[in-house]
């Protein structure tokens, strides 16, 4: 613990934090490049801080001037934090309109998915807010309604039947 405390001292390296690159490059002040998802963790991170720890001054550089006065950076970055949280928000809404698939995994059977004969029939279906929260593009297991099995997007779990309410996955 004592070597990680040291890459922070005298520094601010808050893109380690999101990264987990605690040598050389990943050591920055820098969050160019960054999700406003990733920006929004940095955000709620020195919340934390400032809640928990004795406040001791602000390093000056990017984030704060010689006066300890928040520089037009900081502000950009609280900007960006906000859209993340806004963009979190938004993307939460929609997937709990969406009822994920029940799973389960064993070394001995496989994996399985399925979704409760009201509920639907499982299909993937993209994370529409993915890319702007974290730059990447995943997918999750949601539930769907016969009716709802056109949309596009959605993608049938290789080697269930279409209205099968249960499906074997490979991974």
């Amino acid at each position: 613990m004592l070597i990680l405390k040291q890459c922070f001292l005298n520094r601010d390296a808050s893109r380690a934090f999101v990264s987990g690159n605690f040598t050389g490059d990943g050591l920055t002040d820098s969050l160019q490049g960054l999700s406003s998802m990733e920006v929004n963790s940095i955000v709620d991170w020195r919340k934390l801080y400032f809640e928990k720890y004795t406040f001791s001054g602000k390093l000056v550089g990017r984030f704060y001037d010689s006066q300890g006065n928040p520089t037009k950076y900081l502000k950009g970055v609280e900007m960006k934090a906000k859209r993340g949280a806004q963009l979190l928000e938004k993307h939460k809404s929609e997937e709990d309109k969406i009822p994920n698939c029940n799973s389960k995994w064993s070394q001995a059977e496989g994996g399985e998915v399925w979704c409760e004969a009201a509920a639907g029939y499982p299909r993937l279906v993209r994370r529409a807010g993915d890319i702007a929260l974290t730059g990447q593009v995943s997918q999750r297991c949601a539930c769907f309604r016969e009716e709802e099995l056109r949309r596009p997007g959605l993608v049938l779990y290789q080697g269930c039947d279409y209205l099968s309410t249960s499906c074997k996955v490979k991974e």
